[in-house]
């Protein structure tokens, strides 16, 4: 089970690194449709979220160098 867990682990820093870019950018998509959506009334709370989220990615793609 653990080998399966680092493999799963192994892969999403490789996918990370490979497509980061594209990630962040459509977290940031997202992120301005649900903001749309919700009328701006979470707006700092949806920018909080994607750059934790957009953080997490650029650090899963770091950990691969």
């Amino acid at each position: 089970m653990f080998d399966a867990l680092k493999n799963l682990k192994d892969k999403a820093e490789e996918i990370a690194q490979s497509h980061g870019g594209a990630i962040a950018a459509g977290l940031e998509k997202v992120g301005g449709i649900v903001d749309q959506k919700t009328d701006g009334k979470h707006s700092a709370a949806i920018d909080t979220a994607v750059d934790k989220a957009q953080g997490l990615v650029e650090n899963l793609a770091k950990k691969k160098d």
